[in-house]
């Protein structure tokens, strides 16, 4: 039997890979273009809370073009030409509202600036990044409206499955409502994804990898796995100790990455196995917290990917292999 027989998602990957599932979907290539509309968070503005989730620095992982002041369109038409020096095949795009919660807003507003980035010219789609709190059933079905029409997805924060993890990180919502945000939006017609963190404080490797049965359960079209960075500033660098946070070396994180991907369901389509930070934004040595773990230093995604892939050859495994 050949790979591509093999595996249910059609390529011979030995992963349900997003980069395929695109070229598949959109038959050719096509890059998300990051925007800032200039949204917060319930948790940041006192809502529900403030300063945010413990772990979070949004700059640490905008790109350099994007910047909210400046208008909408200037943002798309900047991040165009950032990606096309790099991506010269992309004639698409999906317009990704990516720093905190992108549906934190009165929906005449998310019209305005949805429907505004979709009139441009190639943009073919968004991508939402919001939190299971921001989301209501009117949203949603305006949200179903355009999906008619347009590549639509919605990408939920979960982080982790633990409700004692989150109340820690400062999430201010539990599981339960994840859970019950992704089955409405799947239920919508809406491509539903999800983001988790790898080593949050107080998870065991076990407890991690636990997750890959509940999420699995779950009505997702694709999920983005990271793992744990502590970055500079940010509330958690202040309270790490040693003896309560699984820190990921780069080999450790590549054994548990494979063991993780066995047990998911392979109809889900996998976006990210890693995250990436920019060194400034790295703990230093005199911090409260480590230092980058071992193998992580100035490592670029493309080649944690690649070692993830040659793992998964060596191992003769792929996503789904012990998924029941």
């Amino acid at each position: 039997m050949s790979n591509i027989e093999r595996y249910s998602w059609g390529h011979t990957r030995r992963f349900n890979s997003y980069t395929e599932h695109i070229r598949k979907t959109f038959g050719g290539r096509m890059q998300k273009v990051v925007v800032d509309a200039g949204f917060t968070c319930p948790n940041r503005d006192g809502t529900k809370s403030f300063g945010g989730c413990t772990y979070c620095d949004n700059n640490a992982f905008n790109p350099s073009y994007c910047n909210p002041v400046e208008p909408l369109h200037s943002q798309i038409a900047q991040g165009i030409t950032f990606h096309r020096v790099r991506y010269r095949k992309a004639t698409k795009y999906l317009v990704y509202f990516q720093p905190y919660s992108n549906t934190y807003a009165p929906l005449a507003k998310l019209k305005s600036l949805y429907e505004e980035a979709l009139g441009y010219p190639g943009v073919v789609g968004l991508v939402i990044g919001t939190r299971p709190d921001c989301i209501d059933d009117e949203k949603l079905d305006y949200l179903s409206e355009l999906s008619r029409k347009f590549y639509i997805q919605v990408e939920y924060g979960v982080e982790s499955c633990y409700d004692k993890t989150l109340d820690r990180i400062n999430r201010q919502h539990d599981f339960a409502l994840s859970e019950q945000v992704i089955i409405k939006t799947h239920q919508s017609g809406i491509k539903t994804g999800a983001h988790f963190i790898f080593g949050l404080p107080g998870e065991s490797e076990e407890m991690m990898l636990s997750c890959a049965g509940i999420i699995s359960k779950l009505p997702l079209d694709s999920v983005k796995f990271h793992q744990l960075q502590i970055v500079k500033g940010t509330k958690m660098e202040q309270e790490f100790n040693n003896t309560d946070f699984h820190q990921f070396t780069l080999e450790g994180y590549i054994e548990f990455i494979v063991k993780f991907v066995e047990r998911l369901n392979p109809a889900i389509v996998i976006e990210r196995f890693s995250g990436e930070v920019p060194p400034r934004f790295m703990v230093a040595e005199t911090g409260h917290a480590p230092p980058v773990p071992v193998g992580w230093d100035l490592i670029r995604y493309d080649a944690v990917l690649r070692l993830i892939e040659k793992e998964l050859e060596l191992q003769d495994t792929w996503q789904g292999k012990y998924y029941t």
